[in-house]
């Protein structure tokens, strides 16, 4: 058995809020061996990112340590010197930071900010720009020659998200802390990073902390898994036995919650109520205002963490036949975590829950009521012909034009009232730019779009403003979209004052408070400024606004990435019932095919700026009859196991130099002749369905 690599114990950190010091993480001890990966699950906002940034010592200036000891091999790192510490991060220690566009250094190309990490272990010159391309090229980005000369602000989230996991590696951490590393990705580039990481571990035998809040991931890739919540660690456990009977009450109410649970007609179950504030946490058990089985004496006396015992509760007794469609069983049908010699061989121990009656549940978790009957419009809300965003590239001292970026390539959609359009592909291939081209945040260079049978002009501001009024987006980083330096409230106040939707700022303010509620945050949070909040509470600010103008049709880039599945079934319910009550329409921009299958009606597949396949989800997702949606769905990571993966060959093609003949020939392992010659015409199918595949003319 190897002695841990990090030993955790302990750890209490603080926040400093108005001259007094409040308890944020209370009691966090864990341990990870070599080449073992801890997954910490749970809310945002309770406290993983800040335990991670307590590891190394990167803490906001309002947070404090206030005990415990964290060892890195053996040595005690809270106490070490600052300079000392700066000779471990990056090279024996590493993080991948959960916004990656407030990570990055806005004025460093991509190749400068690698070749830092790089020259942490002596490589630098031209060896460094070799091994600096070879990161981005295993990272999944297209064209890394050209991209390392590129700026962050030039890239797509999903961009730049790779381009922080490929400085991460750079230095051959011995621990790897990723916080959220695949939140931005697509579920292909995903996998590839997973496998990407899985592979360091065999190979170097590199410890992992995953914070992340997708099951399918914690299934795929953990040995153990955490659970916390309320600043503590409420549930540790080896993989196997917390994905077949989780002790905590909370981690079955993350079951509960996702969207495989629930059918198309009921609401997704919402963990009622939200964590508590660190000022006004509860002295007993910190779950048990959520907790349905809570009894006197969760209120009263605090629970420890430890192994649940026979005479404490029926450990796992009826929660598989409870949730028997969305839990796995122990039997082996989970897919294999990374393996290597240097993980100690007790990760069978038994598991710990901080409760007072683990394992036990109520006889059944509450059934949402079935959403209304939907009732959309037959007539299109919002129809896209033919639209075209090219981006002209620069080069030289003079900038001349060389060539153009076709980010979008000749896209035709239609929006109906009520309904939903999701839109997947890979980062990169457009599907962000189209949205910002509906909303008229950048101009599109072809095409046309019409708005309630209404042709849309780029030079009308008077029609543009009642779009504004009509059209709202939640943009994919919640952090760069939010002003610093503006409270929530005045956030949220400022677009409905602005488009007069406000009768007056009281009553906007009300409005705002309500808002807030409803996205699962306190009404507290008006007077508090975005950076007071983690990633997910900032998503669910964003969320907000855009809903505070009342909106007849929503453009949701990525908007439930960044949040866990309890917070996420509670924003689906929320987009669910306005559709139902407002026939509002959503293009719900995302990866997460979990969400598309439960909340959207189409589905519209992207590839390098065009669309490949679309038609109703159920028809889509259940028989997908293009190459490219078939590799995407079998790249979906899964509770019940892994399905065979179907791995593309090659790189991503660069938009600026699409393939000629199908964009996609290059890596498709069904390409015929034909392929190579000429892109494939667009089919339309029976029921409405749409394919642009030669494979569908046989």
């Amino acid at each position: 058995m190897s002695e841990p690599l990090l030993n955790v114990r302990d750890l209490t950190l603080g926040i400093l809020r108005a001259g007094r010091l409040t308890p944020a993480v209370t009691g966090l001890s864990f341990e990870i061996c070599a080449g073992e990966t801890l997954a910490l699950v749970g809310e945002s906002g309770c406290g993983k990112s800040l335990s991670a940034l307590a590891l190394m010592r990167l803490l906001p200036a309002a947070i404090r340590i206030m005990g415990g000891e964290v060892r890195f091999q053996g040595q005690e790192l809270l106490r070490l010197p600052e300079t000392a510490l700066r000779a471990k991060r990056g090279r024996e220690m590493a993080m991948i930071f959960q916004e990656p566009a407030t990570s990055l250094n806005a004025v460093l190309t991509v190749g400068q900010q690698i070749g830092e990490a790089l020259a942490r272990r002596g490589v630098k010159g031209e060896v460094a720009r070799e091994n600096a391309v070879t990161l981005l090229r295993q990272v999944g980005i297209a064209d890394p020659a050209r991209r390392l000369d590129e700026y962050p602000f030039q890239l797509s989230g999903g961009m730049k998200q790779r381009v922080m996991i490929a400085i991460a590696l750079a230095g051959e951490p011995r621990l790897l802390i990723a916080d959220e590393p695949t939140t931005a990705l697509d579920v292909t580039v995903q996998s590839q990073i997973l496998d990407l990481l899985a592979g360091l571990q065999a190979e170097r035998g590199m410890a992992l902390l995953l914070i992340t809040h997708d099951l399918g991931i914690v299934a795929r890739m953990a040995h153990r898994v955490g659970v916390m919540y309320a600043g503590q660690l409420v549930e540790l456990s080896p993989r196997q036995t917390f994905f077949a009977a989780p002790q905590h009450p909370y981690s079955q109410a993350l079951f509960a919650a996702l969207p495989e649970a629930a059918p198309r007609g009921q609401r997704l179950r919402a963990l009622a109520g939200q964590v508590p504030p660190f000022e006004a946490m509860p002295p007993a058990c910190r779950f048990a205002d959520r907790c349905e089985r809570a009894e006197a004496k969760c209120r009263e006396e605090a629970p420890e963490l430890e192994t649940p015992s026979p005479d404490k509760g029926r450990a796992g007794e009826g929660f598989a036949a409870v949730e028997q469609e969305t839990m796995v069983k122990a039997s082996g049908t989970l897919p294999n975590p990374p393996q290597s010699p240097l993980v100690r061989g007790d990760l069978g121990m038994a598991p710990l829950a901080r409760c007072h009656f683990p394992g036990q549940i109520s006889a059944s978790f509450p059934v949402e009521a079935t959403l209304p009957p939907e009732s959309g419009s037959k007539t299109a809300l919002l129809r896209v012909d033919n639209l075209k965003v090219h981006f002209p590239i620069h080069k030289g001292v003079l900038q001349r034009v060389c060539g153009q970026v076709r980010a979008v390539d000749g896209v035709s959609l239609r929006l109906m009232p009520g309904r939903t359009l999701a839109l997947v592909g890979e980062s990169g291939c457009g599907k962000t730019t189209v949205g910002k081209a509906l909303m008229r945040l950048i101009p599109a260079t072809e095409g046309q779009l019409v708005w309630q049978g209404e042709r849309l002009f780029s030079d009308d501001k008077r029609q543009l403003r009642r779009l504004r009024r009509h059209m709202q987006m939640v943009f994919q980083d919640p952090f760069a979209s939010l002003n610093p330096r503006m409270t929530v409230g005045e956030i949220l106040l400022e677009g409905m004052l602005a488009l007069a939707t406000a009768q007056s700022e009281h009553a906007g303010r009300m409005a705002c408070a309500a808002l807030l509620t409803q996205v699962g945050l306190q009404a507290d949070a008006l007077d508090r400024y975005p950076h007071e909040f983690s990633g997910g509470q900032r998503q669910r600010i964003a969320i907000a606004r855009a809903l505070a103008v009342s909106p007849q049709a929503l453009i949701c880039d990525e908007p439930t990435s960044a949040l866990d599945v309890s917070v996420q079934a509670q924003i689906l319910n929320l987009l669910k019932d306005m559709q139902a009550e407002l026939q509002v329409a959503y293009l719900f921009i995302t990866h997460n095919f979990a969400v598309v299958e439960y909340l959207a009606h189409e589905v519209a597949v992207m590839y390098l700026g065009r669309v490949v396949e679309q038609g109703a989800v159920e028809a889509v997702l259940a028989a997908p009859m293009h190459p490219y949606t078939k590799a995407l769905l079998s790249a979906v990571p899964r509770l019940e196991g892994q399905r065979e993966i179907i791995r593309l060959e090659g790189e991503t093609p660069s938009p600026a130099n699409p393939p000629q003949g199908c964009h996609f020939h290059p890596r498709c392992p069904q390409a015929m002749p034909i392929c190579r010659e000429r892109y494939p015409e667009t089919r339309t199918l029976a029921g409405e369905r749409q394919v642009a595949c030669h494979l569908a003319e046989l």
